[in-house]
């Protein structure tokens, strides 16, 4: 009892992308340990969120756009955002669906996925309050980033067949969804050839710098028997420093605003009966607090 207890517990410190499973086909995604449980009201409030995010990606006059949406609560880790892919305006599913990767678990491995905005949005941890933040991109690199992410050869490529959710930011033993948002771009700004080693080496070459997981004993010896985790792909430098080095939203937002001058930043909340509408890299402040200059729309 007391290890199943550890488990959870570590799978809820320490689920960076999430394990989604349920019909792909059909546009929605669910965890593989829990279905979505929405009050109509909260389905709302998504839904409009997600429309407000939809009007904002239609007036940038951008082709792709990198998105980042909350997920499961890692706000002990001081991140604000878990699950990250590009939205494509040209996208074959539907305008602005997200391409990204996700975890199959009927069949238990990865796989790339596009999937319709609404169902992005709604795919977060905690419905009473939701994050989402669009990076624009300067006009020649989001030409090649949507050459890159628009090629479903060179996109499965380079996913990797195991999925780890904390796998190491420069290893190639395993993988997880922000990893390859990274990797797709480093190849669409590199020297196109899609494979993982190569992206990893063109990301170290320019200074990316993956999110620092700073862990404690138990936490690392429980990840030794969390299916989806796993510590045999980390150097063990970062292990004895009790620490995983892992890709997520932020450390790909801040590698894009240091490589690629003229980026711009827009974020969403949704809480407490508003929408918050932010423009600029500083954070809306937590509650979801608009601030000076800020869009805020009532929803009640």
């Amino acid at each position: 009892m007391k290890r199943r207890w550890q488990r959870a517990l570590f799978a809820a410190l320490l689920l960076p992308c999430g394990l989604f499973c349920g019909a792909a086909q059909a546009g929605s995604l669910r965890f593989c340990d829990r279905a979505a449980a929405l009050t109509a009201r909260e389905q709302d409030r998504m839904l409009r969120l997600a429309s407000t995010v939809r009007a904002a990606l239609e007036e940038s006059g951008e082709a792709v756009v990198l998105i980042s949406r909350s997920g499961l609560d890692l706000d002990r880790f001081g991140q604000r955002y878990s699950h990250a892919g590009l939205a494509l305006r040209a996208s074959t599913n539907a305008p602005w669906s997200v391409r990204q990767l996700y975890y199959a678990c009927d069949e238990g491995r990865p796989r790339v996925f596009d999937q319709g905005l609404a169902g992005f949005v709604i795919g977060m941890d905690k419905p009473v309050i939701g994050w989402v933040s669009l990076v624009l991109l300067p006009a020649d690199a989001a030409r090649a980033l949507e050459r890159a992410a628009l090629d479903d050869r060179l996109a499965v490529q380079l996913l990797s067949g195991r999925y780890s959710a904390n796998a190491f930011a420069f290893g190639t033993l395993y993988q997880n969804c922000n990893q390859w948002v990274a990797e797709l771009m480093a190849t669409a700004w590199g020297d196109g050839d899609a494979d993982r080693s190569r992206a990893q080496a063109w990301l170290r070459a320019h200074a990316y710098r993956p999110t620092v997981f700073a862990l404690n004993r138990p936490l690392l010896f429980v990840a030794g028997f969390v299916p989806w985790l796993h510590r045999d792909d980390h150097p063990a430098d970062d292990l004895a420093m009790l620490q995983f080095r892992v890709s997520m939203p932020a450390s790909i937002e801040d590698f894009v605003r240091t490589t690629q001058p003229g980026a711009r930043r827009i974020e969403f909340c949704q809480a407490g009966g508003r929408i918050v509408v932010h423009r600029g890299w500083e954070p809306v402040a937590e509650g979801c607090l608009p601030g000076e200059g800020d869009e805020v729309i009532t929803l009640d």
